[in-house]
């Protein structure tokens, strides 16, 4: 799988929120969607930070009755690692794994190119394994 790029694996269009949403907007994005964190972006697609399942619990366990008021902005996580679409889906996965990030952004110049996810990267890697005729199996 050496020098098998980002861009043929990862997703699109990943699920995005703005800075500006409540929490409980960005959940249920989460919910509704069944992933386990979102990319934030501002009016120009620029990534400006991530926001996990974990963010949002912890902020509507933690903000009690205020928790309906609460920001993306005042949870997300700005300093974040993000991949280039052409980098190499093996050392990006490394990455992850060194870094335990289950979700990964991809930007080209700031912009929200992309996200890789484990579930990419794991099916990548059973297409990859996988023999093209069922038949040529080993015994």
């Amino acid at each position: 799988m050496a020098d098998v790029e980002l861009q043929k694996h990862m997703l699109n269009k990943p699920i995005t929120v703005k800075p500006e949403m409540t929490v409980f907007q960005a959940a249920h994005q989460i919910l509704k969607h069944k992933i386990s964190g979102v990319c934030v972006v501002d009016d120009y697609n620029n990534l400006v930070g991530v926001v996990s399942e974990l963010d949002c619990l912890r902020t509507i366990v933690n903000s009690g009755e205020e928790a309906d008021t609460v920001l993306v902005a005042d949870v997300m996580t700005t300093e974040i690692e993000s991949s280039h679409p052409h980098d190499d889906i093996i050392r990006v996965a490394s990455s992850m794994l060194d870094n335990k990030h289950r979700r990964l952004p991809v930007s080209v110049d700031g912009k929200l190119a992309g996200q890789i996810t484990c579930r990419q990267i794991l099916k990548a890697i059973k297409d990859f394994a996988a023999p093209a005729d069922p038949s040529e199996k080993t015994q």
